[in-house]
C-alpha cells in the first residue's frame, strides 16, 4: 500500500464524508475513516477506525501509522436550527479535538495538509454576501468554536509553517443529509401532507446560500490534493436561494396541488458566501445544484 496515497476522513459516516470517500477511492487514494461507530453505510474499501480524538496519545499512534498525505476533519457534530435554539454547547469537547489534531500536524506533519472545517455561522447574521476579508461574528456555541478553531489553526500554521486550512462550508445537501435538517425535514412534511407545519416554515420566507453536497466534496478534494496553503476558503454557491421556491418545487413533484402565500414581505436570512477565490485557486466548478439534491431527497 503506497503511503503518499493515504487520506484520513474523520467523520467518515457522515454525508461529506461518504461523499468523499467514494471521489476518493474512484481518484485511487487509500482511504481511512474515523468513526464513532461502524454502521451499515460503510463503503467498500474504505478502512474504518474507532478513534478516542480526545485522546491525543492514541490519535498520535494511529496518524503515525498511518502516515497520512492529508486528513480532513469533518467528524465534529453539526447541529440544526432547533438545537442551537436549545444552547446546545458544542464547545469544549469539539475544540480539544482540533487542537490535538493541530498539534500533530504542527510537530510532526508540517508538510502534510490539515483541513479543518468552518461554517458560514461564523459571519453570523448578515443579509449581504461574505468573503475572506469578512469579519467573523459568531452568535452561538457551534459558531464561536469554529471561529476559535480557526484562530488556533492560524497561529500554529505561522508558528510551525505548517500546511492547515479552514474550508468554510456554507449549506449543501445531497440524498445522505441527516433527517434533522431542514431540506429533509420538509420532503417528510410534504409527503405526510402536514401542511400547517410546512405553512410555519414557509412565513419564515427563508434565504440563504444552498448548494448539492456533491459540489462541495468535489471542491474539498481539489483543496486536499492542491499544493496551495491558504488559511481560509469559502465553499459556497455564490446566490441566494428561498427555501419556499423548494417548497414549491417539492410539492409539484408530489403532485400536490396547494399554495401558500406569504403574509409578511421580511425574510430570514443566512450569509451568502463569495466563492471566486476559491473557484480560481482550484479550478472547482458547480455542476449541480440544491434543487437537484431536493429532488435526489424526494425520490428516497
Amino acid at each position: 500500500m503506497s503511503q503518499n496515497k493515504n487520506i484520513v476522513i474523520t467523520g467518515a459516516l457522515g454525508q461529506d464524508g461518504l461523499i468523499l470517500s467514494k471521489l476518493l477511492l474512484k481518484k485511487k487514494f487509500n482511504v481511512f475513516g474515523i468513526v464513532k461507530k461502524i454502521n451499515i453505510k460503510k463503503i467498500k474499501n474504505v478502512k474504518y477506525f474507532k478513534i478516542n480524538l480526545l485522546n491525543y496519545k492514541k490519535t498520535s499512534k494511529f496518524l503515525n501509522t498511518i502516515n497520512p498525505l492529508s486528513l480532513i476533519h469533518l467528524g465534529t457534530e453539526n447541529p440544526n436550527y432547533i438545537e442551537l435554539k436549545r444552547k446546545k454547547d458544542f464547545y469544549q469537547k469539539n475544540l480539544q479535538v482540533v487542537k490535538n489534531l493541530v498539534k500533530y500536524f504542527s510537530l510532526y506533519r508540517p508538510k502534510k495538509k490539515l483541513v479543518l472545517i468552518g461554517t458560514s455561522q461564523m459571519y453570523g447574521v448578515f443579509p449581504k454576501k461574505v468573503g475572506l476579508k469578512s469579519r467573523f461574528n459568531p452568535i452561538n456555541s457551534y459558531a464561536k468554536f469554529r471561529v476559535k478553531s480557526y484562530s488556533h489553526m492560524l497561529k500554529n500554521k505561522t508558528k510551525y509553517k505548517a500546511n492547515m486550512v479552514t474550508a468554510i462550508l456554507f449549506n449543501h445537501d445531497s440524498m445522505f443529509r441527516k433527517k434533522k435538517f431542514l431540506i429533509p425535514r420538509l420532503v417528510k412534511l410534504i409527503k405526510l401532507k402536514k401542511f400547517n407545519k410546512i405553512n410555519k416554515i414557509f412565513q419564515e420566507n427563508i434565504s440563504g446560500d444552498f448548494s448539492h453536497a456533491d459540489d462541495i466534496c468535489n471542491g474539498l478534494y481539489k483543496l486536499m490534493i492542491s499544493k496551495s496553503n491558504p488559511n481560509k476558503l469559502i465553499f459556497s454557491s455564490n446566490k441566494r436561494m428561498f427555501i419556499n421556491d423548494i417548497i414549491k418545487f417539492l410539492l409539484k413533484k408530489n403532485n400536490i396541488n396547494k399554495k401558500f402565500e406569504i403574509k409578511k414581505l421580511p425574510y430570514s436570512s443566512t450569509p451568502i458566501g463569495d466563492n471566486l477565490f476559491t473557484k480560481k485557486l482550484l479550478n472547482w466548478k458547480s455542476k449541480k445544484n440544491i434543487i437537484m439534491a431536493a429532488n435526489e431527497l424526494n425520490k428516497l
